[in-house]
């Protein structure tokens, strides 16, 4: 564990612990200007965080948590810690909301270069109910979260004994920390970095429920360092990282290019010498070996209007809004706007783009539809807007329940609640009208080598492998193989505390991800084809999403391994994974259909042409 020096010394407050990183991956809707915002903030000048001798330097404290559940928070002032005498909430955007934050006001006072040792925080008196909850939390391993100049850290605020190190031998006794000492480094006028930890000398005895009377105390040191402040979050990515884990890590790269470039060469090969052939045996005047080629039979069939047409064109406008929605947020990491601690930036970024990336939804939907009928376009776009929007909804409205139930952090407000159906209603919704009209205005007719025929032809009787579940087994586990690594580190990221420090790394993979979606969608439609089997509009969305199926299975095995528990923490982990698969199960899904669709026009237009 990248924080194993927490577990054998309770006494240190902090090391960082990996983060507890925006997770829950979606939410969506805001105005368009917060994008510029946000990019301005993230380039803002150091200027921001220059400090004068004996300036106060904000300190807030944001929210506590069981250890094991990490996306599971509640307010710190839920615990009976020292309170000023007004609760002064931050003013948070709309991803701080999203991403459980609640940075309130605290009694600590660190004024910049000033050494403080022996301050008393506050006398308080601590009821036996008092008591009774603090040792609850030592007994689940809280820890609390704090933001010291934007710099976030974390810490214990108890400890346990077990019987072998009690003196009387009738333990376990449990210690609350009374003293924090502040260890905090500047270059020149700019915070760089800062610690705390306890002392363990400075305790009271919680075992028993009755009432005591605390004085919390804290010292403040002040050090100088060389370290450059555009380098100051370099150290939380070091933490997350170990030299073996990193080789192992690279390791299961190279492995994923090597499998990608030797199946794309096999399929590559395999399949231009089988289509070649099959080319030269229908040119050919031989009868019997012309029936060996199936597939070509159905220039009749192939190009055959699907079923369901407006969900699978609503398929493919909400996958491809999804898919341009993950392409910004690779553009984001790359432009240094997403990184790890940069308070909720990453939930804005999803509600903005989501918003505005939906007149893609709306164009995609409309054009594939128009296409084929040129009446009733709007029904797909209605469907678009809610394939993908309307279960996550639901989920997430079940969720906000569970977590309201519990006091957690996660429970949207009715405020923020508002502020999104708004942003839906007024800038998304149109945004997607507009798209759709822009898709219908700007249709063409579909273009098929060869004409349809007005009866279907009938599809002979399938072996199980060539079925839909068969195929679905082999193109989701093959994409599922080369990414498994990666997609341990993603969940690591998600739901522990790991930083995926490589956005090109996760980038190159999901490149990775797409060619094999795209080489054994082509391969499977031959396949299919070859058995003279013309439904392939459906069944190409089902092979190309399968392998969020994979997904979603590792999932439950990462959570039974895991620390996880607790209805809050397993309700939250399994409804947020389920809507991510099933994000991917779009996207793939439309990449695998427009890659079999693109394929199909060439081999009967090369029949055509011969």
């Amino acid at each position: 564990m990248p924080f194993s020096c927490l577990f054998n010394s309770r006494s240190f407050f902090f090391l960082p612990l990996d983060p507890l990183m925006d997770r829950h991956i979606f939410s969506q809707f805001v105005v368009p200007f917060q994008l510029l915002l946000i990019v301005s903030l993230s380039l803002a000048s150091p200027n921001d965080h220059r400090y004068n001798f004996g300036d106060e330097v904000p300190l807030f404290v944001n929210k506590v948590g069981p250890l094991n559940n990490p996306s599971e928070t509640y307010q710190y002032y839920d615990l009976p810690f020292c309170q000023p005498g007004e609760l002064l909430p931050e003013n948070e955007s709309l991803g701080e909301v999203l991403n459980g934050d609640r940075l309130t006001n605290t009694l600590y006072r660190l004024k910049f270069g000033v050494d403080k040792d022996g301050v008393v925080l506050c006398h308080k008196k601590l009821n036996q109910n008092d008591v009774s909850k603090f040792r609850n939390a030592i007994i689940k391993d809280y820890y609390y979260q704090m933001y010291f100049d934007d710099l976030p850290f974390w810490g214990f605020f108890g400890k346990i004994e077990d019987e072998h190190w009690t003196l009387d031998g009738k333990g376990p006794k449990y210690f609350l920390f009374k003293h924090v000492q502040f260890d905090v480094l500047h270059n020149g006028n700019q915070i760089i970095e800062v610690h705390a930890f306890s002392d363990p000398s400075h305790v009271v005895d919680i075992t028993e429920d009755k009432d005591q009377s605390v004085t919390f105390t804290y010292n403040v040191f002040w050090n100088e360092t060389s370290t450059l402040f555009k380098n100051r979050m370099a150290r939380y990515s070091r933490a997350s990282g170990n030299p073996v884990n990193q080789q192992v890590h690279w390791f299961s790269i190279v492995n994923s290019i090597v499998i990608t470039v030797l199946l794309m060469a096999f399929f590559a090969v395999s399949m231009m010498q089988r289509l070649k052939n099959d080319l030269t045996k229908w040119s050919s005047s031989d009868e019997e070996e012309d029936k060996e080629v199936g597939w070509k039979y159905l220039h009749g069939d192939v190009f055959r209007c699907p079923s369901n047409m407006p969900l699978l064109c609503a398929v493919i406008g909400a996958g491809s809004q999804l898919l341009t929605l993950f392409f910004f947020l690779f553009v984001l990491a790359f432009l240094g706007v997403l990184y790890p601690y940069n308070r909720g930036t990453l939930f804005t970024s999803l509600v903005i783009i989501y918003t505005l990336t939906s007149a893609v939804a709306g164009y995609r939907s409309a054009a594939f539809y128009s296409q084929f009928v040129e009446t009733g376009w709007e029904r797909s776009v209605t469907f678009s807007a809610v394939l993908f929007l309307g279960p996550f909804l639901l989920m997430e409205f079940f969720l906000n329940l569970v977590a309201a139930s519990f006091g957690a952090t996660l429970a949207i407000p009715f405020g923020t609640t508002l502020v999104i159906v708004l942003v839906y209603t007024l800038i998304a919704m149109p945004l997607l009208a507009l798209g759709g009209i822009i898709g219908y205005r700007c249709r063409s007719e579909f273009q098929a080598p060869s004409a349809t025929k007005k009866c279907a032809r009938e599809i002979p009787s399938l072996a199980w492998y060539r079925k839909t579940p068969g195929q679905m087994l082999l193109a989701g586990l093959l994409p599922f193989s080369a990414i498994v690594v990666e997609l341990h580190q993603l969940y690591a990221t998600l739901w522990g505390y790991k930083i995926s420090t490589l956005p090109g790394i996760l980038f190159f993979m999901f490149i990775i991800l797409i060619m094999l979606t795209v080489i054994l969608s082509i391969s499977l439609t031959y396949i299919q084809l070859t058995v003279e089997d013309h439904e392939w509009w459906w069944r190409s969305i089902f092979r190309g999403g399968s392998t969020a199926v994979f997904m979603f299975a590792y999932s439950i095995f990462f959570y039974c391994k895991s620390n996880m528990s607790g209805v809050l923490q397993t309700a939250i982990f399994f409804l947020y994974n389920t809507c991510i698969c099933y994000a991917f199960f779009l996207m793939l899904g439309t990449i695998s259909l427009h890659a079999s669709l693109m394929f199909i026009r060439h081999i009967y237009h090369a029949v055509k042409s011969e």
